[in-house]
């Protein structure tokens, strides 16, 4: 296994991922480095293993090579766990089809991010503990699974949109000991130290070396 294909359309995931795998012992690509394109699968899992393993074993099917799939997504506890693993699509309710089918990722975060702090407006910031939670999953062409593991990053839920970088909830998401930056205003290399899908590729890469050892 000297390959790995990242099973994600998401280019944030992708430029993360391939930070965090950099110096694995294998090589990494994106969907977007193979000459096809490929339909996305439908998530019809209601936990983050459930998705992941779905498209883990879709992709790799499709592509005839070992396939990387993570599903995450954050989960505000004043708000029963929820968007969980409707995240990417909560301002929609989860569905992908119809208008949020027309809107760009950027777009879809935004229309995402307003809910969020609207559901959240009459909660005081001391009960708005949330995580991001992270799923991988590494599937083989013939649909068995190779390894899992999973990630937490745990913080709160501010009151505006704060930084640049990173994707999706991350300019909302308040971390650190005093709760001041979001996700979104640490560095690469802060928020691979500490997050949700830092925790779960460190996980991955150790069982990938072991069943692919040097």
């Amino acid at each position: 296994m000297n390959t790995i294909v990242l099973a994600t359309q998401n280019p944030g995931k992708v430029e993360e991922l391939r930070s965090l795998l950099a110096g694995s012992p294998i090589n990494i690509l994106g969907l977007s480095d193979l000459d096809d394109s490929f339909p996305e699968p439908d998530e019809t899992g209601t936990t983050f293993i459930d998705n992941a393993t779905i498209k883990a074993i879709e992709y790799a099917k499709l592509t005839g090579m070992p396939c990387l799939a993570d599903d995450s997504g954050l989960e505000i506890d004043a708000l029963g766990g929820r968007p969980g693993v409707i995240s990417s699509h909560y301002a929609f309710d989860g569905q992908v089809e119809g208008r949020a089918a027309t809107m760009t990722r950027q777009e879809r975060d935004r229309h995402n991010i307003e809910r969020v702090l609207a559901e959240i407006e009459d909660v005081e910031i001391q009960d708005r503990t949330a995580r991001f939670v992270c799923v991988m999953v590494l599937a083989d062409p013939d649909g068995s699974i190779l390894a899992t593991s999973e990630g937490t990053f745990e913080g709160r839920i501010g009151d505006n949109i704060q930084g640049e970088n990173g994707f999706g909830y991350d300019p909302i998401f308040l971390v650190g000991d005093d709760y001041t930056r979001t996700s979104a205003e640490l560095s690469a290399d802060e928020k691979n130290a500490v997050s949700h899908r830092g925790h779960a590729v460190r996980g991955m890469i150790e069982q990938i070396t072991t069943l692919n050892p040097a």
